[in-house]
């Protein structure tokens, strides 16, 4: 049988193609498969470096409230109490803060993106997380700093009740929401004295009442109207695990001492419990911290309770990259810190100024921090 056949049986015979022809031949193939890479890598490179849906989180500079800041060119303490004895102080006790890379029309690129998912030090966060559709970035600005404002003055309220200062704290009604349990009932400047024959003197205990309370009945609340005392009634709702009156409110103070405190270019009610520490620190003999750099994160309200805060991961990597040993964090938000805390950093979980107090005078005395609480403690 024959498989092949020669060129006289019309079978055709296959001739090798010359040196130059293969060489011409592999040549464009080359220059085809380096063009196809080239090309791709354009538009890889163009769709990295698009804009993204998402902001970066990382951390921000680092403030002692115990040193010193600069205004206007000149270094002022961060906590001047210019009526009162002070007492020298040693160590720092060091307030965070987290620096967000993007905002709307100017967000990172896909490659900016991928290189911080792989950070430990820094979070992607959806751009609406930081600037709610709608609300301008002045807006944002305006409110960030009014927080922090507001942070200042319950800070020194904090210190103060801690040191055992008596003074006028009210909570003072802003306003309220349109359709709102207390709409008709509760008027913008009424301020809150007691619900159902409990005194209200800061926000959490007002919280902490309606909670209390719950949503079934109406709440007796005591209020003071343009000198009048008066006892009005309203029903909570419910919103998540809260009772709510549906509205806004502020604290009024009338501190017996004169606090300043002078941070610049900072927002947020975040750096409270650490303005506190600094605040009882300065008025109280003795160095508290015992020459160590402790940091910390945490809001505070007048009665010394501390709330959670946002970028507690960040906070975590910028106190142990400014030198901290020691770091104390709101008790509410243990379920982030769990897991993410940089191998040199001791973590403590507080819930009140009093507790923080605590913590930071063992660490001063070199006493025994075993016995302290941490987040994995408390969960």
């Amino acid at each position: 049988m024959t498989l092949f056949g020669s060129p006289s049986e019309g079978g055709r015979e296959h001739e090798a193609p010359s040196a130059p022809e293969a060489g011409a031949r592999r040549s464009r193939r080359e220059r085809i498969g380096w063009t196809a890479i080239a090309v791709a890598a354009v538009i890889g490179l163009g769709l990295a470096l698009l804009p993204t849906p998402y902001v970066i989180q990382k951390p921000g500079p680092v403030y002692d409230t115990l040193g010193s800041t600069e205004v206007d060119g000149e270094e002022i303490p961060l906590i001047e109490i210019p009526d009162e004895e002070t007492f020298p102080t040693e160590g720092s006790l060091d307030l965070l803060t987290v620096l967000g890379v993007g905002r709307p029309g100017r967000t990172p690129s896909w490659l900016d993106i991928a290189a911080a998912w792989f950070d430990p030090e820094r979070a992607v966060l959806p751009v609406e997380a930081l600037y709610p559709p709608g609300i301008s970035t002045e807006d944002r600005d305006a409110a960030n700093e009014a927080q922090m404002v507001d942070s200042q003055q319950d800070a020194i309220a904090a210190a103060l009740v801690e040191l055992g200062y008596d003074f006028p704290r009210e909570v003072v009604v802003q306003g309220v929401a349109e359709g709102a349990p207390a709409e008709g009932v509760l008027e913008e400047g009424d301020v809150i004295l007691a619900v159902d024959g409990g005194q209200v003197q800061s926000v959490d205990e007002l919280r902490t009442a309606l909670r209390e309370h719950g949503t079934d009945s109406p709440a007796q609340i005591e209020v003071e109207r343009d000198g009048e005392v008066l006892t009005v009634e309203a029903t909570p709702e419910a919103r998540g695990d809260q009772a709510v009156l549906g509205i806004g409110v502020r604290m009024h103070y009338e501190f017996p001492i004169d606090v300043e405190i002078q941070l610049n270019d900072v927002g947020g009610p975040s750096a409270g419990m650490m303005f506190a520490l600094g605040i009882v620190d300065k008025l109280t003999p003795g160095a508290m911290t015992g020459g160590e750099t402790i940091a910390g994160t945490g809001t505070i309200d007048s009665d010394g309770t501390v709330g959670s805060i946002g970028g507690i991961r960040q906070k975590l990597f910028g106190a142990l990259d400014a030198g901290a040993s020691w770091f104390l964090a709101p008790e509410d938000n243990c379920d982030e810190v769990v897991g993410n805390v940089p191998d040199g950093l001791d973590v403590f979980a507080v819930g009140t100024l009093d507790e923080a107090r605590d913590v930071v005078e063992t660490i001063g005395e070199g006493g025994d921090t075993s016995a302290l609480r941490t987040c994995e403690s408390v969960g």
